[in-house]
């Protein structure tokens, strides 16, 4: 029905092109997603074909999922896609979003100097590898950023009771592409999503230090703003969430893959 809808739409608009049918806005979905996304590659990869099968001209603006959210609860978006758990729940609850759907999972990893000065390496869990970190004096550089890694990160140095003092913790207020390479050019530790950095690892001099477990799980979720809230475009919302959900989108995620490793796992199923 609603495809249905828009072509009628666009008929209309052809007919009366002075009219409010001619509205070109009425086309234009405003999607807020992380950079990890955007610097993965993914949303160049997959726009097109969400564009051609909805009908829907898709605006994405590049944010940390804290500045998203704060984005959606403006009503300055239409849907999100972000990557922050506990901020998406209490999000929903709060009735600024709707319609909150699994999009697709990869992971979080450590990653440092080759020669790996804190011995991460060794570590037998994600709290130790982060106390070894505290207790050393490496450097660690985080994002800063409100961002869903950002956030990660904090809840690790929470659970563990203590952060690295202020000489060996740098806040750089930066996207996920641009902390990888400050953190390679001061030879630091960084926590970064692995699709980022599977994008990114050519042009850096780090490694991957330390990775695996439940808790460094990144799952990726949309959530469409609350049109009883603001004056959004739902039906442009739900469309774009109902393709990135379908079986089409989902294969066009498991399907991106750079030098054969694929930097998501669709799992709206």
């Amino acid at each position: 029905m609603r495809h249905h809808l828009i072509w009628v739409i666009v008929l209309l608009s052809c007919l009366f092109p002075h009219s409010t049918f001619a509205d070109e806005n009425s086309k234009i979905v405003l999607l807020a997603t992380t950079t990890s996304t955007e610097n993965s590659g993914l949303l160049d990869y997959i726009l097109p074909y969400m564009e051609a099968d909805t009908g829907y001209i898709v605006r994405t603006i590049s944010a940390g999922t804290g500045k998203a959210l704060r984005m959606g609860q403006a009503g300055d978006v239409d849907v999100i896609l972000v990557h922050a758990e506990q901020s998406e729940l209490a999000f929903v609850q709060a009735g600024h979003g709707v319609n909150r759907r699994r999009v697709m999972f990869n992971d979080f990893v450590v990653v440092g100097p080759a020669d790996d000065p804190a011995s991460i390496g060794y570590s037998s869990s994600l709290k130790a590898a982060f106390e070894r970190i505290a207790s050393s004096s490496a450097l660690f550089v985080s994002r800063g950023d409100d961002s869903g890694t950002h956030q990660k990160e904090l809840e690790i140095w929470r659970s563990i009771g203590k952060q690295p003092n202020e000489n060996g913790y740098r806040e750089v207020g930066q996207g996920m592409g641009k902390t990888l390479q400050i953190a390679d050019e001061l030879g630091a530790y960084t926590l970064t999503d692995r699709a980022t950095w599977i994008f990114s690892e050519e042009r850096l001099s780090m490694t991957i230090v330390f990775a695996g477990g439940q808790q460094l799980q990144n799952q990726y979720n949309v959530i469409t703003i609350n049109p009883e809230r603001h004056k959004i475009n739902y039906p442009g919302a739900m469309a774009v969430s109902d393709w990135i959900t379908s079986e089409k989108g989902q294969r066009l995620i498991r399907s991106y893959r750079i030098k054969g490793q694929p930097l998501f796992y669709a799992n709206a199923d």
